[in-house]
């Protein structure tokens, strides 16, 4: 039941944070601005959230991780209250900013308490069941609170979104175990695990690779309706196939986290663009283009998560720190693959093109992450015979 509130915290921050995209034309409509301008409310919480988890964790380093969740999932559902409140553009976008913010440290906390409920050998599955609350978001939150805020309005969804948050406040408090207030901790002693190169090298391969993921998915609806001359209705279809991915990856990264976490991100590394390249070439055919969407969402979450659990290891004693800067970097991904899938689609190349530009940076992050794992290998002293 411990791992099952926290997951709860995670399936509140899924939902708010991929519903703006199902309810972008009811916001338009009703802060009257275009969708691309809209679409910037997106860009504003993945900032809060890769400003938010450096700062909130290193602040509340000496808190108790019980009681920081608890703060941390209320003030998201805060976040959301605000956001359902405010009238206008740049009320509404400030509101999304701060609604960002707990994001990655929530996560960041969440994972160590779940890995401090299980045996070692058990840590990777409890840190998955963690992030298997946002992946069935993507399943049920979003539809859910899509359906909900175009029925009755947009504001309801947000409003929706505090109750979960609310719940999960709850229940985190009856079920999970009280944690002692680290003393020792200091702001100073989180933000070391940004000197360790192993820290940089993780955040580095997510950053720019998980982009490649980003890439194509960012404009898996053009994709559906021009490239596979879907009807519109045949979206909500592949966005189910992605989430029901995210979810069965997110359950096989905790087995493959306690076999191997660096040969699990290695294999989702080099896994990610082979699919990305056979989905240029079978994004016309609707059973091959389902299946390796589907794909695309299971690799996502066996690599975030074994990357969370590396980023948690090579962080030493700020391994609160380590989990959450995992977030950072994906939103920053989130950012830059949607970014160069735009520059590849307005240079004239069509949508279908935005899995290349995925193969390109799914393929620098397995790179990046070789290289991370190479010095790790110089670095390690050369033990003497006895």
């Amino acid at each position: 039941m411990a791992l099952i509130a926290l997951a709860m915290g995670g399936f509140a921050i899924g939902t708010t944070e991929f519903m703006t995209m199902g309810l972008l034309e009811e916001i338009a409509d009703g802060i009257q601005r275009t969708n691309a301008e809209t679409g910037h409310l997106i860009t504003a919480y993945a900032f809060g959230v890769v400003i938010g988890a450096p700062i909130i964790v290193s602040l509340g380093a000496r808190l108790p991780k019980k009681g920081l969740a608890i703060g941390l999932i209320l003030a998201l559902g805060l976040g959301n209250a605000i956001t359902a409140l405010a009238s206008g553009y740049l009320p509404v976008m400030a509101a999304r900013f701060v609604a960002g913010l707990p994001h990655g440290a929530y996560f960041g906390v969440a994972s160590l308490l779940a890995a401090s409920l299980v045996r070692p050998e058990m840590r990777g599955r409890a840190v998955s069941s963690v992030m298997l609350g946002l992946s069935v978001a993507t399943v049920a939150g979003v539809p859910a609170s899509t359906l909900l805020g175009q029925s009755l309005g947009w504001r309801s969804a947000y409003w929706a979104v505090l109750g979960i948050a609310a719940a999960a406040a709850l229940m985190i408090f009856v079920f999970v175990p009280h944690s002692p207030a680290n003393t020792g901790a200091s702001v100073r002693g989180e933000l070391s695990a940004l000197k360790q190169p192993q820290v940089l090298f993780a955040v580095a391969a997510g950053m720019v690779g998980f982009g490649g993921l980003f890439a194509m998915y960012s404009y898996i609806a053009p994709i559906v309706t021009k490239v596979a001359d879907l009807d519109a209705g045949w979206i909500a279809v592949f966005t189910l196939a992605f989430g029901l991915g995210s979810v069965v990856g997110s359950w096989a990264a905790g087995l493959l986290a306690d076999w191997d976490v660096e040969r699990s991100v290695l294999a989702g590394f080099i896994a990610t663009p082979l699919v990305l390249v056979a989905f240029y070439f079978a994004a016309a055919q609707v059973v091959p283009a389902l299946v390796l969407v589907f794909a695309v969402g299971a690799l996502g979450s066996i690599v975030a998560i074994n990357l969370q659990i590396r980023l948690m290891d090579a962080a030493g004693e700020a391994q609160m720190l380590g989990a959450a800067l995992n977030h950072s970097s994906l939103n920053i991904a989130n950012g830059l693959g949607a970014f160069f899938g735009s520059v590849i689609i307005q240079a004239g190349h069509g949508y279908r093109a935005t899995s290349l530009v995925g193969v390109v940076l799914a393929t620098l992050g397995l790179a990046i992450f070789i290289v991370g794992l190479r010095y790790q290998r110089r670095s390690e002293p050369v033990p003497v015979p006895a």
